[in-house]
């Protein structure tokens, strides 16, 4: 394995980052990280096209992604949304890219409702502009862009307060696919999946953020990102403690997204993000522990079984 530092989570031009992918791997390489994933949002466009160059320049580069999911059960929209990632050490094959391309048209009927909200605003922001920018996935950072650069908003942190964030005046939900699902998908793929940023789950009492955590644990999940930008000592501790209570490995990364995260830089984060080498240890150890067969139906029979088992039944 690589040596160097380790960031398990970072973004593109494939989805809502800034860096193209080439430039993110060049970054990575001179910023002296050994191994990185890059885990666009519901696409694997972006680090599909550098893993070869990623090896050339000597980067342990992880295909990965991060999956936008709801909580189900939760009417709040400020808590119906989990991220989750997942890391794929082989091609995760033709059922779980077709299921991906039905995510993105979901994505795109959502980015039409938002900018017919703005336009009913009086902004006058289209779709298409969005997607000029956006490309391969257009997402909310990419109308924010737009906005600032006509002058509705002074900076994207206000696009998301004022019109995009969950209160926002023009925020459409999206109808994202419950989180079980997503891991179900993920792991019959052969996928490592980890819960990303559980301190954006938004949940004020740590029992009930526990318990959740717990019983997607119970449908597969697979680790728990214990490093992130946005956790603090304290949020380190408690993810930390989460993690071994609910039997899930740990992982860790920057969640960088070149401009749209000021201050947040691959590797290190605000400056203090240290992921152990240990944690890629572990993903490998999960992949190489995952079935090679059995795919989506197979993996529904695992929880299926276990679910029994646990139950006596």
């Amino acid at each position: 394995m690589a040596g160097g530092m380790i960031d398990l989570h970072t973004h593109t031009t494939a989805s809502d980052g800034t860096d193209t992918p080439e430039q993110l791997v060049r970054r990575a390489v001179e910023s002296g990280i050994g191994t990185l994933a890059i885990t666009d949002h519901d696409t694997l466009d972006g680090v599909d096209s550098v893993l070869q160059r990623a090896a050339q320049a000597g980067l342990n580069l992880i295909r990965g992604i991060e999956l936008s999911t709801r909580v189900a059960g939760e009417s709040d929209p400020r808590r119906r949304n989990a991220h989750l990632l997942a890391y794929f050490f082989a091609d995760p094959g033709p059922e779980f890219r077709h299921w991906l391309l039905s995510l993105r048209k979901q994505r795109r009927e959502r980015n039409g409702l938002i900018a017919e909200r703005l336009q009913q605003l009086g902004l006058d922001v289209q779709l298409e502009e969005a997607e000029a920018l956006g490309r391969n996935i257009t997402a909310r950072p990419h109308f924010a862009s737009v906005m600032l650069g006509k002058g509705y908003v002074s900076s994207v942190r206000e696009a998301f307060d004022v019109y995009l964030g969950e209160s926002g005046r023009a925020y459409v939900e999206r109808e994202d696919p419950p989180i079980e699902e997503a891991i179900a998908r993920a792991r019959a793929a052969r996928g490592v999946t980890s819960l990303a940023h559980a301190i954006r789950l938004n949940q004020a009492d740590p029992t009930r953020e526990a318990n959740l955590i717990g019983g997607w644990a119970d449908a597969g999940l697979d680790a728990l990102e214990v490093w992130h930008s946005d956790h603090g000592e304290a949020e380190e501790s408690r993810y930390a403690a989460v993690a071994a209570n609910c039997g899930l490995a740990r992982t860790g990364g920057s969640d960088f997204h070149g401009e749209h995260t000021p201050g947040v830089l691959p590797g290190i984060g605000k400056g203090r993000l240290r992921v152990p080498a240990s944690v890629v240890d572990d993903l490998h150890r999960i992949a190489a522990s995952r079935s090679q067969t059995g795919g989506l139906a197979g993996f529904q029979a695992e929880i299926s079984q276990r679910a029994n088992r646990a139950t006596g039944g």
